[in-house]
């Protein structure tokens, strides 16, 4: 692959199987240079094993991945340098004060100490813990130790950072805090591939997101188009009989889509959802079936992932 292509990472036909669980399966997605990426999947869909294939903490089986132009197999080393990592699980040495940490970092990276004592003042006022260079990690807050990560992450300057749910248990003030930090990386050319299970946040932040369950690829896109693929608007129903309703309103033009269980169903609609309603609402009653509750509402990235899953993020 060339190194001047759009994309900082290509993963082609990617496999992994613990012997008899497969748990990738035949991937292939790509991330452009300088965007934020966003990888979703419920827990055992596969995805922390395709990321650690991806930061060289696995070896790779199947398939080809290019990492800034290097391949993954025969050039571990050149990725490695292309990457930092933001790991999920706070993973500093808590008897080491702020400034060691970073310098530390930077040692095992073979940083010049000139340049390595430059990364660490611009770091320390990026994440505003300058007034905490001396102090040591087991007297920080959740907050500064996970900006503390984040400057370790950015140590090297690397062209693509991976983060592992990076906000998950801060505070809401320190969620919007870490990202604004990371929104003037991304700004300064670094692509982040991003994991997380905060809707809100893939939704507003990402350029870009792959939805892996079962260890494969079932959805990618924007934003806006993965919302827009559902629909128009969704229409929640509960009913005396989800099964019967759900032969009925497939028969009404407009309805996209239909996803029923027994407890609830979801319906897709390709017009305005305020328009359907009354007309739904109708059939049910002439086929006497009663209505339980229903809730009318635009497709969120919520709703993708529950669509595409059949479960929620969480779960």
């Amino acid at each position: 692959m060339s190194s001047d292509t759009q994309d900082i990472l290509q993963v082609e036909h990617l496999s992994h199987d613990y012997g008899e669980v497969k748990a990738v399966r035949d991937i292939s997605f790509s991330v452009q240079k300088g965007t934020i990426f966003s990888f979703l999947g419920p827990n055992g869909a596969g995805k922390s094993t395709a990321i650690n294939v991806l930061i060289t903490l696995l070896p790779i089986q199947k398939g080809e991945v290019f990492v800034a132009g290097f391949n993954l197999r025969t050039q571990r080393e050149q990725v490695r340098k292309s990457i930092g990592i933001v790991f999920q699980e706070i993973t500093l040495d808590r008897d080491m004060t702020v400034r060691e940490t970073l310098e530390f970092h930077g040692d095992l990276y073979a940083l010049d100490n000139n340049l390595s004592s430059q990364r660490i003042q611009e770091l320390l006022s990026l994440v505003e813990l300058e007034d905490k260079a001396s102090s040591y990690i087991k007297k920080l807050s959740g907050g500064m130790k996970r900006r503390l990560e984040i400057a370790r992450g950015l140590m090297t300057r690397p062209k693509l950072l991976f983060l592992d749910e990076p906000t998950i248990g801060l505070d809401p003030q320190t969620r919007r805090k870490t990202w604004e930090y990371l929104r003037s990386v991304n700004a300064e050319g670094t692509t982040i591939f991003l994991t997380t299970h905060y809707m809100d946040e893939a939704d507003e932040f990402s350029d870009q997101i792959a939805i892996i369950d079962h260890g494969k690829i079932i959805a990618t896109g924007t934003p806006e188009n993965l919302k827009n693929s559902l629909g128009e608007d969704i229409l929640y129903l509960e009913t005396s009989d989800n099964r019967a309703a759900e032969q009925i309103l497939m028969r009404i033009p407009g309805v996209k889509e239909i996803k029923c269980t027994d407890r609830r169903m979801s319906l897709l609609s390709g017009t305005d959802g305020t328009h359907l309603l009354p007309h739904v609402i109708s059939m049910l009653a002439g086929n006497n079936i009663s209505v339980h509750s229903v809730n009318l509402k635009k497709p969120t990235l919520d709703d993708v992932f529950m669509h595409y899953t059949g479960k929620e993020l969480r779960e």
